[in-house]
Order: C-alpha cells, then sequence, then structure tokens
C-alpha cells in the first residue's frame, strides 16, 4: 500500500461530546467527512482511530455500517495509536485527518500527497504556518518518520498531538504548502457547539450536493458573511493550549451561571484559562487535575472546611460506614442531636443549635435572628457574608460599598429597592 489515510475520531471530546455523530440534514457528520475524503485519488485505504472508551460505540457501529476500518487503541496516546494501525497495513505514506473536519477538500488532500511524494522530505502540512482555512488542515508523512517519532517522542504533548514531535524536534525534513492569500482566520472546523452551526449552515446550502469544494465555500462566505459569524470569537487550535479542565471549563459556562455553583471557586477569580478549575483526585494537601498534574493546595483546602486535608483516613472511615448504613432517610438522623449537644459544650455563650447548609445561609438565619430578637431593621457588617439580599443590599445606589469586603463587584441586580439604606459597611 503506497498511501493510508488514518481520521483520528472520538465521542468523548470534552468541549462538544459526541460532536462526531451529530447530525447534519439527517446525516452523522463522520459520515459527511469520510465521503468527502473517499473522493481522494491518491488515497488507497481510509481508517477511522479511536480510542478504547465505551462512549465510542455508537461512532464504532457507524463507521462499519458504512464499510470503514477501524482501529480502538489509547485515549492519550494518539501516536500510538496511528503507528499500531500503520505497522499493520505498512503503508510508505501516512495522511493525518482529524474527525473535526466535515469541510476536507479531498483535491486539497491530493495535492499535498502529490507534492509530499514529489519532494525529498519526511513530514508536509498545510498547517505549518496555516494559510487555508482552520477545517482543511491535512498533514502527510512517511512511515518511517511515524515510526521513528513513535520510538522517541516521550513528552505527553508529543504522543497526543501525533506529529508534534516530526514538526519541531529539528530530525526531519518538513514542508508546508501555501495558499496564495491569507484565509487562515476563517474558521471551518468543529470544536465548539458554534462552529457546529455555521458548518450545517454550509451543507444545507449546497444541499443535496455533498462533493463542492472548498473555493466554493470560500465564496459562500464572501456572498453570505453571516452564515460564518456564530464562531468568529473562537481561537484557532485554542484545544492545543487549553487543559481538559479549561475546556470543560468553557462547556460549563453555556449551561451554568458563571460556570460553577460557588463563586470562591470561580476559575477567572485567580488566573483565567490557566487555573485547572476541576480536581480528578485529592489526599492530604495534593490535589491533581483532570491532565493528571498534582498541585499542593496551600491556602484554600476545599474554601476552608478541610483542615484535617482532603482524603484523610478516619474521616473516610466514618464516611463509608455512613455510606453502608445510609446516609438518606424520611425520618430524622440521630447524629444532629449529637452534634448541636457537642456544638454547645464547645461554645458555652450558645444555647441552642441550629443547622444550615452553606455559610451564606448560615448568615441569613444569623440575620433574621438578630433582627426578630432586637426588633431594629439596620445592620452593620464587616466582611463576605454570601449572595443573599439582605447583604448585596449594601451595594443599592452604590454597587462600589462592599468594593473592600473581600469580592468586589458583587452586583445587587434582583435585591429589592425597598431593602436599601439597611445595610451598612
Amino acid at each position: 500500500m503506497k498511501t493510508l489515510a488514518i481520521i483520528q475520531a472520538r465521542m468523548g471530546s470534552t468541549r462538544f461530546p459526541g460532536k462526531v455523530m451529530q447530525p447534519i440534514l439527517g446525516t452523522p457528520m463522520i459520515e459527511l467527512l469520510l465521503g468527502r475524503l473517499s473522493q481522494s485519488k491518491l488515497i488507497d485505504r481510509i481508517i477511522v482511530a479511536m480510542s478504547q472508551d465505551n462512549r465510542n460505540q455508537p461512532l464504532v457501529d457507524c463507521v462499519r455500517a458504512l464499510g470503514y476500518d477501524i482501529y480502538q487503541g489509547s485515549e492519550e496516546d494518539v501516536l500510538d495509536r496511528y503507528y499500531q494501525i500503520a505497522a499493520v497495513y505498512q503503508p510508505q505514506t501516512v495522511v493525518r485527518i482529524t474527525g473535526d473536519c466535515p469541510l476536507i477538500d479531498p483535491e486539497v488532500v491530493d495535492q499535498a500527497i502529490s507534492m509530499f511524494h514529489n519532494s525529498n522530505i519526511d513530514y508536509l502540512s498545510n498547517i505549518n504556518p496555516p494559510t487555508y482555512p482552520n477545517g482543511l488542515d491535512v498533514e502527510v508523512f512517511s512511515f518511517n518518520a511515524l515510526a521513528q517519532a513513535w520510538q522517541e517522542a516521550c513528552q505527553p504533548p508529543e504522543r497526543e498531538h501525533v506529529t508534534l514531535y516530526i514538526r519541531e524536534s529539528g530530525k526531519f525534513r518538513v514542508l508546508n504548502i501555501a495558499y496564495t492569500e491569507d484565509c487562515s482566520n476563517k474558521r471551518w472546523t468543529v470544536d465548539e457547539p458554534e462552529d457546529f452551526e455555521v458548518i450545517k449552515k454550509v451543507f444545507k446550502h449546497f444541499a443535496p450536493r455533498r462533493n463542492f469544494s472548498w473555493l466554493e465555500v470560500l465564496e459562500l462566505e464572501q456572498q453570505h458573511p453571516e452564515f460564518f459569524t456564530a464562531n468568529q470569537h473562537l481561537i484557532r487550535n485554542e484545544g492545543a493550549t487549553l487543559g481538559k479542565g479549561q475546556k470543560l471549563w468553557k462547556r460549563a459556562k453555556r449551561i451554568i451561571p458563571g460556570g460553577n455553583m460557588l463563586l470562591s471557586k470561580r476559575a477567572e477569580m485567580f488566573l483565567p484559562k490557566q487555573w485547572p478549575a476541576y480536581f480528578s483526585k485529592a489526599k492530604g494537601c495534593q490535589v491533581w487535575d483532570l491532565d493528571g498534574r498534582d498541585y499542593i493546595d496551600m491556602s484554600i483546602m476545599g474554601i476552608g472546611t478541610n483542615i484535617l486535608g482532603y482524603g484523610h483516613p478516619e474521616v473516610d472511615e466514618a464516611v463509608h460506614q455512613a455510606v453502608t448504613w445510609g446516609n438518606m432517610s424520611t425520618f430524622n438522623c440521630p447524629e444532629e442531636v449529637y452534634l448541636a449537644e457537642r456544638l454547645i459544650e464547645l461554645h458555652p455563650w450558645a444555647d441552642m443549635v441550629r443547622f444550615a447548609r452553606t455559610g451564606g445561609e448560615a448568615n441569613a438565619i444569623a440575620i433574621r435572628i438578630a433582627r426578630a430578637a432586637s426588633g431594629r431593621q439596620k445592620v452593620a457588617i464587616c466582611g463576605y457574608h454570601g449572595w443573599h439580599d439582605w447583604y448585596l443590599a449594601a451595594n443599592l445606589g452604590d454597587d462600589q460599598n462592599l468594593a473592600g469586603h473581600l469580592l468586589p463587584g458583587l452586583e445587587p441586580n434582583g435585591v429589592p429597592q425597598v431593602l436599601r439604606d439597611t445595610i451598612y459597611p
């Protein structure tokens, strides 16, 4: 076999799960991609490479039903996936295509393959630097270069991004194809839902024809720029620089106002686009992010609640025991009585105990009790006391009243105006 095309695809995209199987006019996106790529005159065989993740089963079934071979390998080591496939078929040349490029143009692919075969090089692409629209990406390299990269590349990004070692190690002869003008600012790939909306409009415009060229799409964008505005704010190849946590955070902000449930854990408060945002495990004073990097939690420790550290053996044992016995019932749990007695013992100034689920709720209860007991309405505060109306009312009329109280920029939208002049910082 002379030329083998490998399409990497998966259902578990962090930013847009299941995107390769999303229907466009009733046809899965991966089927449209395969149909267009199959028009190449220089590709001898097409293989779809995916991981062994069970979520990929719908993709497996679809690709097999279309008559294409598949290979399932490592989730993280995509370079190994490519090598294991190529080692079986022993092609002279490997073409890399990603499953998020449904507008891939077979003529662009053939141009790249032809130039590669006619040049004394190890690697050729149209992405280094890019001049074609994002979504027409094609990489061509020799099997020998792939085998050498597979043996020598050792850094996680080099294993994940397949050709990174070939492009950046300086050990290979590389060449780039450039278009006559720079169209790299045009975004025709599918990384996020906004991208998918653009691609759907393109296929709908040309329907039922599916073999339109990329130059026709370019002309369409010139004639109907409104078709292509939905994703213009997205950055090319942003996924290569974002960790899994940042990708999931972008996904979260589409469906959760602010991104999460707790203001004090909001990523933008610390280091936007860099803060890990999510953890995969925690133990002692260490916490691991979704990419497996470990950190020492030197200050926050679960917003101050874990004074014994994460995963303390004694605490874990008590939790496991509670799970075994059951931790939810129509009846009350006896532990609340024991805990109330213990709290009064520890705090002799208290006569009774009322439990709350959050700090903001505890503050709201305390203010209500204080107003009921004193008969007074106005409250003087110091510090941060949560998101409830009584506290945010301090910013009615002047949204800077709370600026010096740990968390500036708290907006009183929705707080009744009648609460104005009831809270004094």
